[in-house]
């Protein structure tokens, strides 16, 4: 269908960054700064520590109490500021996302992955997609930053989701889809007031094993609640993601992927197959097959790592299939299950106090919300595939010519 954005003011962003670890100091200074560098600046920055009492203290010291430096006003007009907040929920990613949604002010919110940089004009292509009133959720691409400097040479694109980046198989441009991507994603604040938080005991907890899916189930929440709503990626809205050592390995990529399985049971048990593996089915019968072709074409004309990334993908689908038919069956037997949050009111500004226009839209968003299935109430940094987008027809004006824009870049689509 054709998505058009309408002439309008550009919306105000807050953007969370959640994070839970001293040893990516360097990467969380790097992602506040590729923020503060924003050309359409910021109205916030958040950063959400996840039970991290030292690195709570060594944030605070040096962002300061505010992060706004001498003149908080200038700083929050020119997207400088930052302000460090300790998880208020459970351990993990989906509570400090929550923590964030509640504490921030923009009218839309956006994440950013703590070992991410996002390029110049990341929020601008964000912004332009909400003069839509429509559009509810707006997703970027993913580029992946090799510790070792190069992509391994058995790892498929088609499992770039693994580690957390753009996938091959997804159309370009800006378009349609079932789910965003959380590290690289925003909502508006409406989405949320219809449909609830992230889901808490679905997605990623510290040190455990990587699940994922909590966005996917939040957009398909969200679909639910308000069926009139868009949710696009525009591949223009990019940041660079770092891939450590460990997560280059095989092993990893096994267990990435069988954890993937596991999640997507726990979808599917509370929204149903249809809709939990809409989008699956098409990654599964027509861009796997064509990946394992490739890599079998790469390996009879003699080019290095054919073999190994079409025996990578077949991996890849077993380990996910074994997950999925675990946490079946752990589900059948009532296994774990997620709860989704209800996000208290929105705080009032600095020295401001709540829009009575948008507490009331709030209250609508809620009466939406309630008259809608909410999946997930009685079921229970790295990203799923699942992206079932149409190309927008429509002639991209506002695309600027970049260089090598014709080419086609390591870890996209």
């Amino acid at each position: 269908m054709t998505v058009r954005p309408a002439p309008g003011p550009l919306v105000r962003i807050s953007v969370v960054i959640c994070v839970y670890t001293e040893d990516r100091w360097g990467d969380i200074l790097a992602a506040v700064d590729s923020v503060r560098a924003q050309s359409l600046p910021a109205h916030e920055t958040l950063l959400v520590v996840d039970h991290n009492a030292g690195l709570l203290r060594r944030l605070t010291d040096h962002y300061g109490d505010s992060g706004a430096g001498p003149d908080p006003e200038t700083a929050a007009d020119t997207g400088q500021g930052v302000r460090v907040l300790a998880n208020a929920g459970p351990r993990g990613l989906s509570s400090g996302r929550n923590t964030g949604i509640a504490a921030s002010h923009g009218e839309v919110i956006a994440f950013l992955d703590d070992d991410a940089v996002a390029e110049r004009d990341w929020l601008h292509h964000f912004a332009a997609a909400y003069t839509d009133p429509r559009v509810m959720a707006v997703g970027g691409r993913t580029v992946p930053v090799w510790a070792s400097r190069r992509r391994p040479v058995w790892f498929p694109e088609e499992f770039d989701w693994v580690v957390g980046c753009t996938y091959r198989g997804l159309p370009p441009g800006r378009v349609r889809v079932r789910n965003v991507l959380g590290g690289n994603a925003s909502f508006r604040r409406e989405a949320f007031d219809a449909a609830g938080g992230f889901a808490s005991g679905i997605g990623r907890d510290g040190d455990k094993r990587p699940l994922g899916c909590e966005e996917t189930e939040l957009c398909i929440r969200l679909a639910r609640a308000r069926p009139d709503a868009l949710l696009l990626i525009d591949d223009r809205a990019v940041i660079h993601h770092r891939v450590p050592a460990d997560r280059e390995r095989f092993a990893y990529f096994r267990s990435r992927a069988y954890a993937e399985g596991l999640s997507k049971a726990l979808v599917t048990r509370s929204v149903g197959a249809q809709a939990g593996l809409s989008t699956e089915r098409r990654y599964t019968t027509r861009v796997l097959p064509a990946g394992i072709a490739r890599g079998l074409r790469d390996a009879l004309l003699g080019r290095a790592g054919g073999a190994g990334r079409a025996g990578a993908i077949v991996a890849g689908v077993a380990a996910a299939a074994g997950g999925y038919a675990v946490g079946t069956a752990r589900a059948r037997r009532g296994g774990p299950r997620f709860s989704i949050a209800t996000l208290p009111e929105r705080p009032p500004p600095p020295g401001g106090q709540p829009d009575d226009d948008r507490a009331a839209e709030r209250g609508r968003g809620a009466e939406r919300g309630r008259g809608a299935e909410q999946p997930g109430r009685e079921a229970g940094q790295d990203r799923e595939p699942g992206h079932e987008a149409q190309r927008d027809p429509e002639p991209r004006q506002d695309r600027e010519t970049k260089p090598g824009r014709g080419a086609r870049r390591e870890g996209a689509a």
